[in-house]
């Protein structure tokens, strides 16, 4: 199983904090933020990873990152993502290096307590399909939400005014690969992006589309409010450290 971090786009909710770096190199307490998808990944048995970066100080990443031996990687692989086209859209600049492969992707703006490894090992049972983690937050709006019968996903609503649930789909999902034909059949959405809810619920009309939800905390660090959140949860509680 392969691994994706998206690490791209302009970081404009937390300008001017990005203007003059990527958002992903930000601290979050003393670690730099693409550090924690880093180590989802790793924690979960997955070391051929993926980083899609873009807009400002991409090539810091290099820099920063190398070829992951801090992470006890022998190699990590980098791509350019140019603009922001939407989470979908950065995807599918892995498919050349991933096709034929089943794949985990974590947006480079999650940051997790405990660990996906239980996940991703249901996922390799499930030989086929997706897989979306979900979190119970107090602002679903801000967020894809899904709609449960059960186990099953009915639907997945991008950033609804009002949220059928409270369960967000957070930014860590599991395909097989079928996922890139899937994403060349997508048309924008009203914001201009490839999104990745589109992706989901093709998935979820398949009958294919499974969901766990995650133990212990999850944020994203994508705006000021957060990122402040984010370096006080790990702060106060640690993260996903490597064992």
């Amino acid at each position: 199983m392969k691994g994706c971090i998206l690490a791209g786009g302009l970081g404009s909710r937390l300008f001017p904090l990005t203007k003059i770096t990527n958002k992903h190199l930000l601290p979050v307490y003393d670690r730099p933020m693409i550090y924690y998808p880093i180590e989802c990944l790793v924690n979960a048995g997955i070391d051929d990873i993926m980083i899609v970066t873009g807009g400002r100080k991409s090539g810091d990443f290099l820099e920063l990152l190398g070829n992951g031996k801090d992470f006890g990687l022998k190699h990590l692989n980098y791509t350019y993502q140019e603009g922001e086209g939407g989470i979908a859209a950065a995807l599918s600049l892995c498919e050349h290096w991933a096709k034929g492969s089943p794949l985990c992707v974590v947006l480079g703006d999650n940051i997790i307590e405990r660990n996906i490894r239980k996940a991703v090992a249901n996922f390799k049972e499930q030989k086929q399909g997706g897989k979306i983690l979900l979190k119970e937050v107090h602002d679903p709006e801000r967020f894809g939400v899904a709609t449960l019968s059960g186990d099953k996903v009915l639907r997945i609503v991008e950033k609804p005014k009002n949220p059928e649930s409270n369960l967000a789909v957070i930014g860590i999902y599991m395909y097989d690969g079928r996922v890139w034909d899937i994403i060349k059949t997508l048309k924008p959405s009203d914001r201009g992006e490839l999104e990745i809810t589109d992706v989901n619920n093709w998935y979820i009309q398949d009958g294919s589309l499974t969901c766990e939800v995650l133990e212990g905390w999850w944020t994203d660090a994508g705006t000021p409010k957060s990122l402040h959140q984010s370096a006080c949860l790990v702060a106060n509680g640690g993260a996903n450290r490597l064992d």
